[in-house]
C-alpha cells in the first residue's frame, strides 16, 4: 500500500515554515496520542504516521531529500518514525520545544501536561499532570482543604517498575547490540538514530512483566488532600511535587498541578483583592441617616449611612475584602447603596408625604432647581 503524503498527514502545504510544521504536529499529536485514545488502534496508527512525517519534515536535509525523491529517499533501511518502529524523533520533543520543562495546558478536569525526558539508560521521567478544581469565593477568601481523586500511572507493584517479569533478566538488545543507536542509510545520506527496540538503553527485558506489559507502570486511582491558601483567584496554580505520573526504568516521578477556578458569587464581585456589592436602603434611612449591618465574607459589619445619602453612593469597608496571597495585607469591600422608593402607600403615608412636599416646596417644583441650572446650556 502506498504511503500517505507527509505534508497531507500534517495538514500543511509544501511551503510550510518550521514553526507551522511544529504547530501542526503538536495539534495532531495531542489529538491522536495513545494516552488520549486508549484501545483505539486507528488513533495509535495515525499518531505513528504523523510522528514519522514530522521526523522527516522537521529536518532540513531529510525534508530536501523527501521533496526531491518522495518516500523512495528512505527505502532500503531509510528510516521511519520511532513510534512506528524505526524513528528519528522522540514525539515528546515537540512539547519540550514549545513548553520547556514547565509548560502545560489541557482542558478538562484532568489532563497529562507533558512527558518527561529520557535517559541513556532507558529511563524516562514521569509526566506532569493537571487537575482543574472549582472552589467557592468563601473558600478562596478563607483557605480550604479539598479532597480530590484522579487516575494516573503508578509504579507497577509486580515488577517494581523494572518492566521485567520477576525472575527474568535484562539482555543485550539484539537490534543495536548494546550501542543504543543504529545507523540508517537513505540514499546518499546516512542517519544515526535511537534504537527503536530498546529506546536507547542498549538492553531489553528478557520477559516483559505480565501486569504492566513491560512498561513498568500501571493505572491506579489516587486520592489526595489539597490545601488551598487564602487569597487564591481563578487561574491560580498549586504544585504538588511528586504526585504526577511515575517515571519509567528509574525515571523521576512528575508533579501534579491543580489549576483553580472560583465560582461566581450571588452577592459579591471581585476585582483583585477588593470586593464589591450593592445593598438596598430605605428612602427614610437615606434621608435621615442611621447605621445598618451589611454582610461580608467574614461576618457582618456596621456601616454608617449619613443623612441625605443619594442612591449610588459608595462606601468603603477597610480590610473586609480578600486577603493577599503575598500576605500582610487585605483588600477592601466597597458597598454601593441603592435607595428603594416605596411602590405602595397607605392613605396616611401618602398624606404625610404630601404634607412634606408642600412644606418643602416640592409640590410646586417637583424637579430640582439645580438640575435646570445645569440644563440651561443645552437650550
Amino acid at each position: 500500500m502506498a504511503k500517505e503524503d507527509y505534508y497531507e498527514l500534517l495538514g500543511v502545504g509544501k511551503s510550510a515554515t518550521p514553526e507551522e510544521l511544529k504547530k501542526a504536529y503538536r495539534k495532531k499529536a495531542v489529538q491522536f496520542h495513545p494516552d488520549k485514545n486508549p484501545g483505539n488502534k486507528e488513533a495509535e496508527d495515525t499518531f505513528k504516521k504523523v510522528s514519522e512525517a514530522y521526523d522527516v519534515l522537521n529536518n532540513a536535509d531529510k525534508r530536501a531529500a523527501y521533496d526531491r525523491y518522495g518516500h523512495a529517499a528512505f527505502q532500503n533501511g531509510g528510516g521511519g518514525s520511532r513510534a512506528g518502529g524505526g524513528g528519528f524523533h522522540d514525539p515528546f520533543d515537540i512539547f519540550r520545544d514549545v513548553f520547556g520543562q514547565g509548560g502545560g495546558g489541557g482542558g478538562g478536569v484532568f489532563d497529562e501536561m507533558f512527558g518527561g525526558g529520557g535517559g541513556r539508560d532507558g529511563s524516562r521521567d514521569g509526566s506532569d499532570l493537571r487537575y482543574d478544581l472549582e472552589i467557592t469565593l468563601e473558600e478562596a477568601a478563607r483557605g480550604a482543604q479539598k479532597d480530590i481523586s484522579f487516575r494516573k500511572n503508578v509504579t507497577c507493584e509486580r515488577c517494581d517498575g523494572s518492566g521485567a517479569e520477576p525472575g527474568s533478566k535484562r539482555v543485550t538488545c539484539p537490534t543495536c547490540r548494546g550501542a543504543g543507536q543504529i545507523r540508517r542509510s537513505g540514499g546518499i545520506i546516512t542517519f544515526t538514530q535511537t534504537c527503536p527496540t530498546c529506546a536507547g538503553a542498549g538492553s531489553k527485558t528478557e520477559k516483559p512483566c505480565t501486569t504492566c506489559r513491560g512498561e513498568g507502570r500501571s493505572p491506579k486511582t489516587t486520592k489526595l488532600n489539597v490545601r488551598i491558601p487564602a487569597g487564591v483567584d481563578t487561574g491560580s496554580r498549586l504544585r504538588s511535587s511528586g504526585n504526577g505520573e511515575a517515571g519509567q526504568a528509574g525515571g523521576q516521578t512528575g508533579d501534579l498541578y491543580i489549576v483553580l477556578s472560583v465560582k461566581d458569587h450571588e452577592l459579591f464581585e471581585r476585582n483583585g483583592d477588593d470586593l464589591y456589592c450593592e445593598i438596598p436602603i430605605k428612602f427614610t434611612l437615606a434621608t435621615l441617616g442611621g447605621t445598618i449591618e451589611v454582610p461580608t465574607l467574614f461576618g457582618k459589619a456596621s456601616l454608617k449611612i449619613p443623612a441625605g445619602t443619594q442612591s449610588g453612593t459608595t462606601f468603603r469597608l477597610r480590610s473586609k475584602g480578600m486577603p493577599s496571597l503575598r500576605g500582610g495585607s487585605q483588600g477592601d469591600q466597597l458597598v454601593r447603596t441603592h435607595v428603594e422608593v416605596p411602590t405602595s402607600l397607605t392613605d396616611e403615608q401618602k398624606q404625610l408625604l404630601e404634607d412634606f412636599a408642600r412644606v418643602s416646596g416640592d409640590a410646586n417644583e417637583p424637579t430640582s432647581k439645580n438640575f435646570f441650572e445645569k440644563a440651561k446650556k443645552f437650550f
